[in-house]
Order: structure tokens, then sequence, then C-alpha cells
């Protein structure tokens, strides 16, 4: 097991009880997840998983959700991790089961969200000879896991589960798969616990080697045109605060990726917003002109750096990892440092405290351009002229009227990048997103794993009308389970972001992009009335006087789910933006506004 302090297992065996207890397989699972301090699990049975969850039944410990397709428990379970920073726990039965949660283990993997997905499979003896609902999901999974397991022995659980449980939440976090054959949970052993983890070769690097914290520190007081870059990593490692303390004593300006919005205030001085292809003009340039740039937890994802080969061309590079395999992938690091981005911030800020008694940075000169752009380039929108709602005026009013302390999950596309742009974020875990995947169905499920999480937040899920019709059936899980999340659905009636792309790339040749959901269509299916089939309060708005009193009922109602279809402007574009291929140097505040697009 790591030596990092970490997964702690509690004792089980009650005083004066030497003998362990004789379980099942499948009693073992349970025992062992309530253990762990699981207390909520989502997830949908069937055959090869029966008897754990006949096991469940006894359970007065967890909490389990029944989904109403596997996909969506794969998104709750990680909704639930990232508005929490727990583990999340997802089950499912073998062949289809297990295959329809891939979409969520592969999303958690690219996000880095530790959650532990337990499957049924068929029976060993049977294993093979493709017998009925077999997959080979490990398999399958492999390169999109940090790690597969496969059970075959009942004494096995405790100590998989166990591992299992450590690895996704541990080093860089991340989803892990238990595959456990039938007859495995049908057998009877004693429960040992706790057990005895092995995982040879398994030890994150969470502390930072001290040169290269020099190094860094050095780098800081002398660059002319500082940027910390931060990423999801920040959020990950709990780091908010220590990057807080970090930026406000090096002065040095802050731009926080998609997957880290909210590790660094909005409101503070030194934010320029988020960078890359729909990023803020200052972000974005500020990026593209720095002589330094101090990556936290943060991967130079195409989307960030548009054609790498352009990209910053007279930085320096410090990256801060817990992953080593990131390091130097895509940029090649002056200062690369591996460790977890909490315990390397709070070395750092040290190093450059005492650095900078020798070397008094300047920075002058730099602030001076960054507030320029921010003056010239700030984040706006223009009114539609067809009428409708201008889905960013929208999302403005959600996050106003909800405010810092409610949790905002989005799909993917032109709703998601408006959320990510026009919600103001004040503190981490508050924007859960599918950032690396792009998976559309993501938000309402997650919505649900979040609010099941934290009851006492305000959960918004921010959808898009061909989003939503991915895992709208969750509501009735919502509905039944008491999980009052708020549906936006902002309608444009069309597959937004491909259809931008179609505007800008393809001469506005419209192929299957448009849904016929909104405005002036036959309205199939008409989101209000589906609301109300599955129970929710159903609400459609249609003009911008509407708007506030529709968030506001939304916000009064809690005792079910809401759904509001926003009926908006097709013609509406994510402003700024990189064109794909191009150095960001060519950042487009608006169509119109800076040089012309260069073929894709």
């Amino acid at each position: 097991m790591s030596s990092e302090p970490s997964t702690v297992l509690p004792s089980a065996t009650p005083a004066g009880k030497a003998s362990p207890e004789i379980l099942t397989g499948s009693q073992s699972v349970v025992r062992t997840l309530e253990l762990l301090g699981v207390r909520d699990v989502f997830g949908l049975p069937g055959g090869a998983i029966l008897p754990i969850y006949d096991a469940i039944m006894d359970s007065t410990k967890i909490r389990h959700v029944l989904v109403r397709h596997e996909q969506g428990a794969g998104h709750a379970a990680e909704g639930y991790a990232s508005a929490s920073n727990k583990v999340g726990v997802a089950m499912a039965t073998s062949g289809p089961g297990a295959t329809n949660l891939v979409t969520a283990i592969m999303d958690a993997h690219m996000d880095s969200v530790p959650v532990v997905f337990i499957t049924g499979q068929v029976f060993s003896t049977l294993m093979g000879t493709d017998a009925f609902q077999e997959a080979d999901i490990v398999g399958i999974t492999m390169p999109i896991t940090k790690h597969s397991f496969l059970v075959k022995d009942a004494a096995d659980i405790p100590s998989t589960i166990a591992a299992a449980y450590h690895i996704a939440g541990t080093g860089r976090p991340g989803p892990v798969l238990v595959d456990i054959t039938k007859d495995a949970q049908q057998n009877k052993v004693p429960f040992v616990w706790p057990p005895k983890i092995d995982l040879p070769g398994y030890r994150p690097i969470t502390k930072a080697h001290g040169k290269q914290i020099l190094a860094a520190a050095q780098l800081l007081v002398e660059a002319k045109k500082p940027i910390l870059y931060v990423g999801g990593g920040v959020i990950r490692s709990k780091a908010s605060k220590e990057l807080l303390e970090l930026a406000e004593a090096t002065g040095a300006p802050v731009t926080t990726t998609l997957m880290a919005r909210g590790a660094f205030p909005d409101s503070h001085p030194q934010h320029l917003g988020m960078p890359g292809m729909h990023g803020t003009v200052p972000a974005v340039l500020a990026l593209q002109e720095s002589d330094l740039i101090v990556s936290l937890g943060a991967r130079f994802d195409d989307r960030v750096t548009g054609n790498t080969a352009l990209f910053a061309p007279n930085a320096k590079i410090v990256h801060v990892d817990v992953d080593p395999a990131e390091i130097s992938k895509i940029r090649v690091a002056d200062v690369p440092i591996v460790g977890d981005a909490k315990d390397v911030i709070v070395d750092l800020t040290a190093a450059f405290q005492q650095a900078s008694r020798e070397t008094t940075p300047d920075t002058v000169e730099w602030w001076t351009y960054l507030n320029g752009l921010r003056e010239e380039f700030p984040l706006g929108f223009t009114q539609p002229t067809d009428g409708l709602l201008s889905p960013q005026h929208v999302i403005k009013r959600i996050g106003e009227l909800t405010g810092p302390e409610g949790i905002y999950t989005a799909g993917v596309g032109q709703h998601q990048m408006w959320a990510a742009q026009f919600i103001k974020y004040e503190r981490p875990n508050a924007w859960l997103n599918s950032g690396g995947a792009g998976t559309m169905g993501y938000s309402v499920p997650a919505a649900m794993g979040a609010k099941v999480a934290e009851p006492d937040r305000i959960v918004w899920s921010i959808d898009g009308d061909g989003c939503f019709q991915m895992t709208n059936q969750e509501l009735a899980t919502c509905t039944i389970n008491h999980i009052p999340i708020k549906v936006a659905i902002i309608n444009n009636s069309s597959l937004g972001m491909v259809r931008q792309w179609q505007t800008l790339f393809y001469d506005g040749r419209y192929s299957n992009t448009d849904l016929n959901t909104g405005h002036d269509t036959v309205r199939i299916p008409d989101f209000v009335k589906l609301a109300e089939a599955y129970g929710a309060l159903g609400i459609r708005v249609t003009k911008e006087e509407e708007v506030d009193a529709a968030i506001k009922l939304a916000l009064e109602t809690n005792d079910r789910p809401v759904v509001i279809d926003f009926v908006v402007s097709a013609d509406a574009m994510v402003w700024p933006m990189v064109p794909q291929g191009v150095s960001n140097s060519y950042v487009q505040y608006a169509r119109d506004h800076s040089p012309a697009f260069e073929e894709e």
C-alpha cells in the first residue's frame, strides 16, 4: 500500500469477538463499502449482480439510488465525487449493464474523478464461452481506468474493494473497476478486516524535490510576464486556499481552465478568467505573451494551447503535476515538478517569499498591458435580433439569483461554455462539467449525484436541448428519490456548438443539427409536458421579462425537480473563439473582430 496517508481502514471486529464472521461474497462487498465510509451508491440491478443487490437490502448505512440507465449511475457517481471530494460508487450488472458504464468511466478517466465502478460478471466457469450477458469489461475498460480488477474468489473481495477505493482517491484520482463473478458473490468465506492491501509499484509522489521548488521560485521572481495557469488538479487536491496565498504573494495574474473554474475566486483582481478556445481575451493573450507559465495541476490540453507548436513561444515552463506522465507530454517543462498541488504550492510560496528578499519582482508593465486588454475586451454578448431569448443572459441570471454557494453542472457545447463564462465562481466544487471527454448527457445525472452529496445546496443542471435528451430519464430517479435538482434547458432547437462550426467553417450548411424542440418547430418532445410526465415542475420561458420570475420559482420549489424550457436564439454564438489549428494569437473577440479565420 502507498506510504502516503490516505485510506485509513477502521477496525471491524467488535470487542471480544475473536473469530471472523462467515459472510457471502456479496455480503462482503456491502460490509467493505460500509467500513470504507461509503454512504451512497448509484446503480441498476441485473442477473449477474443480484447477490450484491440482495445484500444491499439489509444495509442500514448505504443508500442505494436506483437509476434508469447505467450511464446515469456513472455520471451521478462522478457528480457526487466532484461536488464532495469523496470517492463515488456506481454499480451495474454484466454485459450491457457494464458496457453502459463505459462512457462514464472514460469521462471520469479524462477528468481525474475518483469513482469505484463495481460490476457483476457471469460465473467463472462460464467466462470465455460467450455466456448470456458476458462481456470482458476488464479488457474493455483497461485503457480508461487507473486499474481494473477481476475477482473470482470471495476471499479476495474486501482487499480488492479497499485497494480500488484507495487507488481511486489517491495520487491522480480516477476510476477503478472491480468486476466480480457471480460465484464469488455467492460463496461463503470468513470476513477478515482490515484486509492486507498489497499494491507493488503504486507509490504516488506527493512531496516535490526541494531543488526544483527553488528553481521555480527563482524563475518567478525574475519573470517580467509571469502567469499562473491553474488546472483541475488544484481542485482535486483541495488547494484553493494555498493557491490564493501563492497568487497574492507573487502578484502574478491567474487563469483557471474549464476544469478549474472556482479554484480561484472570479472576483479577485488578479483573475483573468478562463483560457483556451473560448477563453477570455486577457487570459488567452496573457498565456500567449507570457515569459513564464507556472502550470499547477493542468495538462496543456489542445483546447487551451491551440496550435501547440505556436503556443506561448517566449515562455519558460514550470510544470507541477501529481502524475509524472503529464510532465513534458505536450510542452517540455524547463522546471518539472512531480507532486501534489497542495504540498507543492505551500513549498513554492515559501521559496518565493525567500527569493523575493534578494530579487524584487517587477510586473508593472505586464499588468498595464493586461489591464488594457481587460478594458478593451470585456466578456460580453450581443442581444439576438430574432426576438428570442439571449442564452448568455439566461445563464448569467441563473448564476446571479442563485449565488456562489450553488452547484452548477453542464452538458457539452455552447451552453457549457456560456455557463463557464457567465456564472461567477467563487469557490471550488461549484462547477461540474465533462471537460476532457465532452460527454453529452453528463449534466442531469451529475446534478443528481451532486445533490445527493450536498443536499443543502441548490443544484442546477444547465443543459442543452440535445444533451438533455440523452439522459433526461434520470428525472424519474430524482422525483421518486426526492432529489430536487433544477434543470435549465438552453433550448436553441439544435446541436448548438456543431451548428456554430457549420456556420463558421461549412458555409452555413446545417447538416443534421436541427432538433425540432424549440421556436416555430413541432416541439418534439414538448419539454414542459415531458417534465410533468416525470413528476417535475415544467416551465416554459419565451420572453426576457419572464426569465427572473421562472428562476425564482425554481429556487423556491424544493419538493420536486424543476425543468425550465428557455427558448433561446439558434443564432447566438460562443465568443471569444480561437479556431482549431491556429495560434492563440488569432483569438477572435467576435465574428468580425480580429484576423480572418484560417482554414481548419
